[in-house]
Order: C-alpha cells, then sequence, then structure tokens
C-alpha cells in the first residue's frame, strides 16, 4: 500500500553503477493467494447453484458462488478484482527482474505494450471459441487486465503523490460521470439506460450482457494500482509487523469509505462503482493479509502446494476453464457416471471432479516446468 518511499520499477539502470539490482525475493504467500484465486475462479461455483435448486438449505452458501444481481456484492464478485488486484501486486516484482537483467526503460516499455496487446488478444481469442462466433468486446478479465496492465505501468512511472491524485481522480470521475448521465431510473439504479450502457451501444453497437459495463476498466485500473502499491510494500525492507499493520489499517480504510459512502454511491459490481472499488480492495486485503501472516509470519507453508501449482498457471487454467470446460465436464462424466448415485449432491461431486481434472492438468505442466506466459 502507500508508502513513502517510491521505486521507480522503469528508471534505467545506470552506466556507472556496474552492480545490477539484486532480484527481489519472492514470497510463497503471493503463489498461494494468486492460485486460491484461480481455483475459485475455475470451480463454475462448486455446482451449488444447481444443489440449491433442489435443496433450498443451501441458497444462502451458493449465493455467495453468484455475482449479485445488482447492488451489494457476494463472495464470488471478489474473484475477477482480486486477480487484477494480484495482477498489480506482481509488477514491481517483474519488473524488477528485468532490471535485475538489465533491461533499459525502453525494453520495459515494449514488454509492458507487447504483453497487454497479448491479453487483450487472447481474451478475443477465448470469448469467440467459447461463443462459436467471431466477438469483440472488452468486458473479459483478460481484456481488462491489459488495459490496467499498460495504464498501471505508465502512473509507475510517477511520482506516488501524481499517482494517487490519479487514483482519487478515477474514482471522483467515475462517480461524477454516472451522476452527470443519470439515466431514466437514476445515475446508478438505471441498468439499461446508465452512461457505461450508453457507451457500450455507442462503440460496439450493443450493450453488453447481463449489464456489466466496459468503462469498468477506469476503476479497475484503480484497483490495478492498489496491488502496485502492495507490491512495493512487500517489496520493501520493512517488518513483517509493519506491513502487516500497513496492509490492516489500509483494509479498514477501504472499507470504512465504501460503506460511508455507499448511500450515494452503492457498492455495484457490474459497473464498478468507486464503493464497489473501495469495498472489494478492504477483503482482498484482508484476504492477502491472512495469506501472508500463515505463509510468511507463522510459517505453513506445505499446505500451499496446491495453490502454488494452480497460481504458477494462472492464465492456463484462466484458459482451460473458458474454453474446455463444458468437453472436461462430459469426459469425466463418462468415468464418474457423473455422481447420479450422490442424488441432490451430484452436480457438487461432479464439478469438483472436473476441477481435480484441471488441476491435475496444472500439476502436470508444472512438474515439467512448462508455464504459459503471454
Amino acid at each position: 500500500m502507500p508508502t513513502a518511499a517510491h521505486t521507480h520499477p522503469g528508471a534505467p539502470v545506470s552506466a556507472e553503477a556496474p552492480p545490477k539490482p539484486a532480484p527481489p525475493e519472492r514470497y510463497l504467500a503471493l503463489d498461494a493467494y494468486r492460485g486460491f484465486i484461480m481455483l475459485v475462479l475455475a470451480s463454475g461455483g462448486f455446482g451449488l447453484a444447481e444443489l440449491a435448486a433442489h435443496r433450498p438449505a443451501f441458497t444462502g452458501i451458493a449465493n455467495q458462488f453468484e455475482h449479485m444481481p445488482w447492488v451489494w456484492i457476494a463472495f464470488w464478485d471478489l474473484i475477477q478484482p482480486a486477480f487484477m488486484f494480484m495482477v498489480g501486486v506482481a509488477m514491481p516484482f517483474a519488473l524488477a527482474q528485468r532490471m535485475a537483467k538489465g533491461a533499459s526503460r525502453q525494453q520495459l516499455f515494449w514488454h509492458v505494450a507487447v504483453r497487454s496487446f497479448r491479453l487483450i488478444l487472447m481474451s478475443q481469442v477465448l470469448i469467440s471459441i467459447s461463443g462459436g462466433q467471431m466477438s469483440f468486446q472488452l468486458i473479459n478479465v483478460l481484456a481488462q487486465i491489459g488495459i490496467t496492465y499498460f495504464l498501471c505501468y505508465l502512473i509507475m512511472q510517477l511520482q506516488f503523490r501524481w499517482q494517487a491524485a490519479i487514483v482519487g481522480l478515477i474514482l471522483v470521475g467515475h462517480w461524477a460521470l454516472f451522476v452527470a448521465f443519470p439515466g431514466t431510473e437514476g445515475p446508478f439504479l438505471s441498468k439499461d439506460t446508465n452512461i457505461g450502457q450508453l457507451i457500450d451501444i455507442r462503440v460496439f453497437g450493443h450493450p453488453n450482457s447481463d449489464h456489466w459495463a466496459t468503462i469498468n476498466s477506469i476503476t479497475s485500473t484503480a484497483t490495478t494500482l492498489f496491488g502496485v502499491w502492495t507490491g512495493q510494500l512487500l517489496q520493501s525492507k520493512r517488518s513483517h509487523g509493519e506491513k502487516m499493520r500497513t496492509l490492516a489499517i489500509w483494509a479498514v480504510v477501504c472499507l470504512a469509505v465504501a460503506l460511508i459512502i455507499h448511500p450515494w454511491n452503492p457498492i455495484i459490481k457490474r459497473i464498478c462503482t468507486t464503493s464497489f472499488t473501495l469495498y472489494s480492495t478492504g477483503w482482498i486485503l484482508l484476504m492477502l493479509l491472512a495469506f501472508y501472516w500463515l505463509v510468511e509470519v507463522r510459517g505453513y507453508r506445505k499446505w500451499t502446494f496446491p495453490l502454488v501449482v494452480v497460481g504458477a498457471n494462472s492464465i492456463f487454467i484462466y484458459s482451460l476453464e473458458q474454453v474446455l470446460r463444458g468437453w472436461l465436464n462430459r469426459a469425466v462424466g463418462v468415468f464418474t457416471l457423473k455422481f447420479v448415485w450422490l442424488g441432490d449432491f451430484a452436480p457438487v461431486a461432479q464439478s469438483c471432479a472436473v476441477l481435480l481434472a484441471m488441476w491435475y492438468l496444472c500439476y502436470w505442466l508444472y512438474k515439467r516446468k512448462i508455464f504459459l506466459r503471454l
């Protein structure tokens, strides 16, 4: 999170300073947290929605694995911003590694630009394959990451006070944009006529399904930049205690501010409101804090291996889930008989079996040191 000392990841390596910067420390907690996020994302909701349809007693937990229809959030609404946040966390470490190998500022810029383009291109390939026809939209999480990754790199080159000012401008500006163009039922209650929907109709010729707005990438940039600051904090020489206190303080600040402004700027994931950005960041920080305490401070490391396997190939498992989940479900179902003997719990068991198959593919790649990079 915000620190007084700010490192410029894009700064060129001085020709007069032969010693290259030491590679940054690697945190197992970050790899495990990323794996946890991706494992949940690939789970498809663990089949809980189908279970709840037959057993209403499970409706409460099943709802936590579905997006909230509009106002407020469920656990499922935290997964995409957590993914984007962790991209931001990784940026200072990845850029420092490249600098340690002698990369120039120009080389770093082109690396980021090309990677952003590949992420956006990959998102369109996945969308088209899963939809069965050529398609173009920028609401897919990989496309949103591609946009925010590039923007965050540019912002990282500024002094911290200007970075903070830009985040403030993003959060206030997004709020003001919806208020300035309120739609037919008000700025945050107009599902079909809010400014996000109107922009998508004007640019793409149609709105996105389920009221997702492409301009979510604006506030998502703030989410990713919060991740960048967190990565810089963890990269610093501060003690575990100082890092944990900073994470905890900023988690509380984000949650408190979000709840304070919620009556005027509702917490809505589908249009990524300012309050949602802050509220989700607060919970993401608390989850990261838990992983950091367990793994780095308490030293409980062995249990993280299944998560690290997934976190090491996050793009692979995301792509696999997007394109081949249906095929895997049928293939695994041939051998499991879709657990029909379990009655109402069959969808949960089948979903977990498919997830296990995806995990094993990640494990197979991990053992052979094969990692999908864009």
